[in-house]
């Protein structure tokens, strides 16, 4: 009987510890979400971002580049959240998909300020995957017929977003 009571008690302590060292404290949590914002695939930061109009800088003559870039949403794939849009400096659209499809995000985020972490490269959109794309988006049969040409862009590959809050 002291045994069990014993091992009772050594149980009922160790449940104690542990949920007191994977609960955080409000104030931990706050302050984080404060500085932070909320994050979709892997952890990332806006330490080192570079405005998304130092793109064509960044990525110079080379094909593609790793680079941190801040800059604000102009569209988001409407069914799922799988894609979504930024506006660069010369006005066109860059389109950010998500590494390996591994994460989406919300729909909601158009206007908001992020951070994508990953890779920026120049590539030629196919016009199959340009009228997926716009359908996606919400576009009408009409705007989608009319793409009809592939078109060279630079895109992203994100492996992590950070939405600002």
């Amino acid at each position: 009987m002291k045994r069990t009571l014993s091992a009772l008690a050594i149980t009922l302590l160790a449940l104690g510890t542990c949920q007191a060292q994977t609960a955080p404290s409000k104030a931990t949590a706050s302050k984080a979400g404060a500085a932070a914002g909320k994050t979709y695939g892997a952890a990332t930061t806006a330490e080192g971002a570079q405005p998304i109009a130092a793109l064509p800088t960044v990525l110079g003559t080379r094909d593609s580049v790793q680079v941190k870039l801040v800059g604000q949403i102009s569209e988001v794939c409407q069914k799922k959240g799988c894609w979504m849009k930024m506006q660069t400096a010369d006005g066109k659209q860059m389109q950010v998909r998500f590494k390996n499809y591994g994460f989406f995000v919300p729909a909601d985020l158009k206007g908001k300020t992020v951070v994508v972490d990953g890779w920026a490269r120049r590539e030629v959109m196919p016009v199959a995957k340009l009228q997926h794309y716009a359908q996606d988006a919400g576009k009408s049969a009409k705007e989608v017929a009319a793409i009809t040409k592939d078109e060279q862009q630079i895109n992203f590959v994100a492996t992590g977003v950070l939405v600002k809050e």
